[in-house]
C-alpha cells in the first residue's frame, strides 16, 4: 500500500508495479488515473506533476490500488468511464463501456452522415439504440450529431437509472425508456427508424469470462447471450429492429470476435435482412455486424406486419 504523503511520481510507479504483479492488464494507465481521481486532476496534469515534483499522495490512493490489484474494475473504483468525447458515471449494476464498442458508434455516424447529406433540406434522421446500459451509445451520437432524434432502450432497471443520471448530467436531450428490446418497444416509432445500434448480451451460455473484472462484476444481464452459441438474445433483439426499421434501415450489432461469421448468416437466413456484412474493430477482431432491413417482407414470404 502506498503511504500518505508519499511523492506522486514514487508512488505512482510503485502502483503501477503493484498492479502489474497482480495481472491488471494495463497496470501504468490504471495507476495514472488512479492518482487523478484522488487529487481531483486529469491525467495530463498528473504527469506534469509527476515531472515538477512537490505533489504528494493521500491514504485513498493506496487503498485504491489495493482494490484495483483485487480485479475491482478501475471504472466501479472512480466512477467514471470515458467513451469518445463522453464520460459517463458508472458502478455496480450497469455494464462498463469499452472502447471496442466505438468502432459502432464510426459506423452508425457514417450512415448518419450519409442520410443527411442525401436526404432533403430539414429531414430529421431517426436512431434507436437497444440495450443502451449506461447510455453510451446514443449519449454518444447524440453529442456528436445534436440534429438526430435519438431513443434507447434498455432493460434493468439499474442500468436504465445509470443511463438516465448520465443524460441528465450532460444536458443530452435523448429519450432513454426502460423495457425489454426484444418486445414491443418503442411502437410509436415503428417502421420509422433511420439508424438502430444493439450492443446485447452475446457471449455463449456456459463460457465464464477469464476477466475478473468481467465475470465478477459486470451485470450477468449484460453479458449472456442465452444459448450455447450466444446468439439468442441478439438474434431476438435483431427481429425487434426489424419491426422499427424502415426499409432500408441500417442495423449495426455488436458481437463477440468467434461470432463474426455466424451472427450475419443467421441474419441472412432470416430473409429480413440484405447487404449483410461484418468489421473488425480497431484490433482488426470481427466486432460489428451491419445490415439492410429489406424493402418487402412480403417478396419474401414472410408475414405482413
Amino acid at each position: 500500500m502506498t503511504d500518505a504523503g508519499t511523492d506522486l511520481r514514487t508512488g505512482v510507479r510503485a502502483a503501477a508495479r503493484d498492479l502489474a504483479e497482480a495481472g491488471v492488464p494495463s497496470p501504468d494507465a490504471d495507476a495514472l488515473e488512479l492518482a487523478a481521481h484522488v487529487l481531483g486532476l486529469d491525467t495530463g496534469e498528473v504527469r506534469r506533476r509527476m515531472v515538477l515534483g512537490g505533489t504528494t499522495l493521500p491514504d485513498a490512493y493506496g487503498r485504491l490500488v489495493d482494490e484495483r490489484a483485487a480485479r475491482v474494475p478501475l471504472q466501479h473504483l472512480t466512477g467514471r468511464a470515458h467513451f469518445r468525447r463522453l464520460t459517463l458515471s458508472v458502478g455496480p449494476g450497469v455494464f462498463v463501456p469499452r472502447p471496442e464498442t466505438e468502432v459502432l458508434v464510426d459506423l452508425a455516424l457514417a450512415e448518419v452522415d450519409r442520410l443527411t447529406a442525401a436526404g432533403p433540406a430539414g429531414a430529421v434522421v431517426r436512431f434507436v439504440d437497444l440495450c443502451s446500459g449506461s447510455g453510451a451509445i446514443p449519449l454518444a451520437v447524440k453529442d456528436e450529431r445534436p440534429d438526430v432524434e435519438v431513443r434507447g432502450v434498455e432493460l434493468s432497471a439499474e442500468a436504465h437509472a445509470w443511463s438516465v443520471a448520465n443524460r441528465d448530467r450532460l444536458g443530452l436531450d435523448v429519450d432513454l425508456v426502460e423495457g425489454d428490446a426484444s418486445g414491443p418497444c418503442l411502437p410509436d416509432w415503428e417502421g420509422s427508424v433511420d439508424v438502430l445500434t444493439v450492443n446485447p448480451p452475446y457471449i455463449p451460455v456456459g463460457q465464464v469470462p477469464l476477466d475478473p473484472e468481467v465475470r465478477d462484476h459486470d451485470p450477468e444481464l449484460a453479458l449472456y447471450g442465452g444459448s450455447e452459441d450466444g446468439l439468442a438474445i441478439p438474434l431476438a433483439v435483431a427481429r425487434r429492429a426489424a419491426d422499427l426499421l424502415r426499409p432500408g434501415g441500417l442495423l449495426l450489432v455488436e458481437h463477440a470476435d468467434s461470432q463474426g461469421r455466424s451472427l450475419p448468416a443467421r441474419l441472412a437466413r432470416t430473409g429480413l435482412w440484405v447487404e449483410v456484412a461484418d468489421h473488425a474493430d480497431l484490433t482488426g477482431r470481427p466486432r460489428v455486424t451491419t445490415a439492410r432491413r429489406r424493402a418487402s417482407d412480403e417478396a419474401i414470404g414472410q408475414p405482413s406486419r
